[in-house]
């Protein structure tokens, strides 16, 4: 057998072993291969061919997905994404920023764009999964949001969600982010979130919290969720946001690392974003961060369990300042524990403090009335 040469040939390559090292191989591990495609404008051909090579290993990509099933851990591959576009090496010009003529100088998926008010999707043209795109927003700076935009955001997120379902019926499994700034890994300074729909089973991340929590309801008789929540409501680090609840997470990943529980991607899960957002960016200095919303399916097969007690899940966290030379995270936090260099108390404090300065409770209220 020759050996591989390239991820993508990994699903052949454990198919062909014998069937003892087969067996092993897929008790620990589970490959999924997703393809995803975009199509690319007229307008972008010669700086694609350029920049990845050709047309055809952009329009047509393999992204492989494995999966540890005994910790969870996972990786998703896609070589492709070594030659994608950078913009903070310097400041370019505002024609130079490509998210700010999309309709020009970015792809779009098989089934079109979705446009909202102040956003619209883009596909990823270096795919990490096979349904995976851009949600690019109108206003390039990344700390302009406001409520209305978040709202606006998510909704047009799940417009995608829904189109891209259609188009793909196995993609159930949606994920969001939003890496705002350099620090946090974003490769273009203009103002953009991704999201994400896959099949066969959720992210690793996800799938871990799932069968973590699972775990725990067994053995304690006990939502893990409910627990997590009074255990910060206890030491007083849980919160009130519009309409939801949230905490700053004692065993934080990052600094500000910030938890909120809703029941859907709706209008109170955006209002709960913009408080914390908001709150974390003018009252506890955050410059750069990553969000996520971790979900149960968006479209639930009849015979699925075990999704019943997990909410869905909004987390914050801090990356820094942006003019900071050095990473934030090294081999302890990789291989070992996360080393937090802040109180949680104190940001709460000043959370809190923000907050009532501001008043943005009240603002909320009024607008959701």
């Amino acid at each position: 057998m020759t050996n591989i040469q390239t991820i993508t040939e990994l699903p052949e390559y454990v198919a062909h072993l014998p069937e003892d090292k087969r067996m092993r191989f897929e008790r620990v591990f589970r490959i999924d291969r997703s393809t995803g495609y975009c199509s690319v404008p007229e307008t972008m051909r010669a700086w694609v061919t350029t920049r990845f090579g050709g047309l055809e290993t952009v329009q047509h990509q393999h992204v492989i997905r494995v999966t540890n099933l005994v910790t969870f851990d996972g990786a998703l591959y896609n070589p492709l994404r070594r030659r994608r576009s950078q913009s903070f090496h310097q400041s370019p010009p505002p024609s130079d920023d490509s998210f700010s003529q999309p309709l020009l100088y970015t792809a779009e998926d098989k089934f079109g764009r979705i446009y909202g008010s102040s956003c619209l999707t883009a596909s990823n043209i270096a795919k990490w999964d096979g349904l995976c795109s851009i949600l690019i927003f109108k206003d390039p700076d990344v700390l302009s949001f406001t409520q209305e935009s978040i709202r606006d955001c998510l909704r047009t997120s799940l417009v995608w969600a829904e189109r891209a379902h259609q188009y793909d019926p196995e993609a159930r499994y949606f994920i969001w982010i939003w890496n705002s700034g350099a620090k946090a890994g974003a490769s273009m300074a203009h103002a953009h979130a991704q999201m994400a729909l896959t099949r066969g089973m959720h992210y690793a991340k996800v799938e871990w919290l799932r069968q973590a929590a699972l775990r725990y309801s067994r053995q304690h008789g006990a939502s893990f969720f409910d627990d997590l929540l009074a255990i910060h409501e206890d030491v007083g680090l849980a919160f009130q946001a519009g309409r939801l609840r949230g905490f700053f997470y004692l065993a934080a990943g990052r600094p500000k690392d910030t938890w909120i529980y809703g029941r859907a991607i709706n209008d109170d899960l955006a209002d709960a974003m913009y408080i914390a957002l908001k709150g974390l960016v003018m009252g506890c200095g955050m410059q750069s961060f990553n969000v996520a919303i971790l979900a149960p399916p968006l479209f639930p097969e009849s015979n699925e369990e075990g999704w019943a007690e997990f909410p869905v899940i909004v987390r914050i966290g801090d990356r820094g300042a942006q003019n900071a030379v050095t990473s934030d995270i090294g081999a302890l936090e990789l291989y070992a524990q996360n080393v937090i260099p802040e109180d949680p108390f104190e940001v709460m404090a000043a959370w809190q403090h923000h907050r009532a300065e501001t008043n943005y409770q009240a603002v909320l209220h009024s607008a959701i009335a």
